[in-house]
């Protein structure tokens, strides 16, 4: 409470593909898009009279799902991932929302993230490491939903760093400002990264960039008073 008046949080939309996402990776989704704020709209699309969506009809008042039906109109035509877009939409003219997360692995979903983003509101995406480069680029974020539910459940799964994800960070790195020391904040190398790709380094097994960046010997991290975190080439 500010000045007497309640401070107005963050409101999230969750928008799921209920046939293209597993239920079991709800939690870790819902944690992780707890740093946008509070996902106070949880709705899942799909034809509930399939029995392939049971899983998600057992969950849906557990966690507040409101769902959505929708029939199997023509075959070959997803209708589903029509309704969510228009819905996704919807909410973003609404002005109520600051930030969405949207479950699945659909291509189909890219052109309404490119939308959303380009009124500056965050899109963390939610799917496997099958989905389509088209979709996981367009997002803020793309977090692989297999290596947040392992993080839960048992210590995280380091998986290789590859050279694309070195050379992103260290041309992050040289157009970031350095101190006399060649140290760049990684807060901002992080934020100039993420202008080019929606890596995440829980991706990767790592809760933090930090601690990604640390487990790569070509750069250097040091933590300093303040809670300051820098970063610098050493090889």
């Amino acid at each position: 409470m500010v000045n007497g008046k309640v401070r107005r949080t963050s409101n999230v939309a969750l928008l799921i593909d209920a046939d293209n996402a597993a239920p079991s990776t709800l939690d870790p989704v819902l944690t992780v898009l707890a740093e946008l704020g509070t996902v106070n709209i949880r709705r899942a699309y799909g034809n509930w009279s399939k029995p392939s969506l049971k899983g998600w009809s057992e969950i849906s008042h557990q966690y507040a799902i409101e769902p959505h039906q929708q029939f199997d109109v023509t075959k070959g035509k997803n209708a589903t991932d029509m309704k969510m877009t228009i819905d996704g939409m919807d909410l973003l003219f609404g002005g109520r929302v600051d930030g969405f997360g949207i479950m699945s692995s659909d291509s189909d979903f890219a052109p309404l993230v490119m939308r959303i983003r380009q009124d500056g509101l965050p899109v963390y995406g939610f799917g496997t490491d099958k989905a389509p480069v088209a979709f996981r680029q367009a997002c803020t974020r793309f977090i692989d939903v297999a290596a947040i539910k392992t993080d839960m459940v048992t210590a995280p799964v380091k998986k290789p760093i590859d050279e694309g994800l070195i050379t992103l960070l260290t041309d992050a790195l040289a157009a970031s400002k350095r101190d006399e020391r060649g140290f760049a904040s990684l807060s901002e190398v992080g934020s100039l990264a993420g202008n080019r790709s929606p890596f995440d380094a829980r991706n990767y097994g790592f809760a933090r960039l930090s601690e990604l960046v640390e487990a790569i010997p070509r750069f250097a991290v040091e933590r300093r008073t303040g809670g300051g975190v820098y970063v610098k080439r050493v090889k």
